[in-house]
């Protein structure tokens, strides 16, 4: 079975992430990223966590890993895995900017394996249709030049998982999210994935360059604390990618990273 390169995969997210801690910090006035690379203590590998406090971003996170270990957790499959992947998040200090949330991974067992990520949109204080209509519109048109039928899908996936049993809602207006995806071509499927990655600039940067510099209350502050509770519920008692980062040995503080600074309930 021909595998991608896992060198070139990882060299990808490395770019990848260093385009996106660029983008954002061009609408950052004072702050820069802060670097801090961690080791993988059960396997091979680590990461590099990059964070950002700012005037426009409260909190964002743009993190690296790429891990080998002698087990997958979940019992996908039994043997040596490798998995990388470049995951963030925002929590904007401006209530009418949205929470944005973005991952491509590949993950590999000794007998399979598959390409997984997406991004997906949350607002946390006044609801913009034509932010939400932007977004979409990215990743159809990204999707659209690869097979049609794709954006249905990885958009329904996307209101599928990121909903809330115990709030009965979504988490926020939805985006793509795909898993385990290897449709057996692994020349097309490749170039798939890292155009999702490519085009997630393209989706938010439009948005905060209209949204961060809004007049806001304290109402829309005190609201956009209270919508990130509902956030953290989601990401503690449901997220995949909260679990598999915990039982795979992973850093605590990259996993965590998801965190809003501040919540209130």
């Amino acid at each position: 079975m021909k595998k991608p390169d896992q060198s070139a995969i990882v060299d990808y997210l490395k770019k990848l992430q260093l385009k996106i801690i660029s983008s954002f910090e061009s609408i950052e006035p004072k702050e820069k990223f802060i670097f801090k690379s961690w080791p993988y203590n059960k396997g091979d590998g680590g990461g590099k966590m990059a964070h950002l406090r700012g005037s426009h971003f409260e909190k964002a996170a743009v993190n690296f890993s790429a891990v080998a270990g002698p087990g997958l957790p979940f019992n996908e499959s039994s043997g040596s895995f490798f998995a990388t992947g470049v995951s963030l998040i925002t929590h904007m200090m401006n209530p009418h900017a949205p929470t944005v949330h973005m991952n491509v991974r590949y993950i590999e067992t000794e007998d399979k394996f598959w390409f997984g990520g997406g991004y997906d949109l949350t607002p946390m204080g006044p609801y913009y249709e034509e932010d939400k209509k932007l977004f979409h519109n990215v990743s159809k048109t990204v999707l659209n030049a690869f097979d049609t039928n794709l954006y249905p899908l990885f958009s329904k996936n996307a209101q599928e998982y990121f909903f809330i049993p115990h709030r009965k809602k979504e988490r926020g207006v939805g985006g793509i999210f795909f898993d385990h995806y290897n449709s057996g071509n692994l020349e097309l499927d490749l170039e798939l994935w890292k155009a999702i990655g490519s085009s997630f600039t393209d989706a938010i940067m439009p948005i905060y360059d209209r949204r961060i510099n809004t007049p806001y209350t304290e109402e829309e502050k005190e609201q956009q604390n209270q919508l990130r509770a509902h956030y953290v519920e989601f990401n503690l008692l449901y997220d995949r990618g909260t679990k598999f980062g915990f039982q795979s040995n992973g850093n605590p503080e990259a996993i965590l990273s998801s965190m809003p600074p501040i919540a209130k309930w």
